[in-house]
């Protein structure tokens, strides 16, 4: 009976922590396409933005956790990971790289604050650095 109650509880979080991902996915997704779109508002796609999403969480969660505990550096490294992902997904460089970037962290801030205050989600976005 207790591991039956154990594994409802396990199974519980499991779906609880694949809900928050997958909503967090889908607001990086919608932060990055939008700062695609303002800023160079061509050979964007949502499908681009998600992989661009997912791959920048990843590096961004790697970088930072082997260089994150440095200070200053550290979060330097993992700002600069991410805009790198940017840069490598989409065209014109470094700097349109850092404004898709920086539209893109004001998006997610913007949707998760709204969220945030209606006890949606907590205040963190996949993709997006908070």
């Amino acid at each position: 009976m207790v591991l039956q109650a154990e594994a409802m509880v396990l199974q519980a979080e499991l779906t609880g922590s694949l809900i928050v991902l997958l909503v967090n996915l889908v607001i990086g997704t919608i932060a990055i396409y939008a700062g695609a779109r303002l800023i160079i508002d061509a050979d964007t796609a949502i499908g681009r933005a998600a992989v661009t999403a997912l791959l920048g969480a990843l590096a961004w969660a790697l970088v930072s956790f082997f260089f994150g505990f440095i200070p200053i550096l550290g979060p330097l490294l993992t700002l600069v990971a991410w805009i790198g992902i940017i840069n490598w997904q989409y065209p014109g460089g470094w700097g349109t790289a850092a404004g898709i970037g920086l539209i893109a962290w004001l998006v997610a801030v913007a949707t998760l604050v709204v969220l945030g205050s209606l006890g949606v989600v907590g205040f963190e976005a996949l993709g997006v650095p908070t």
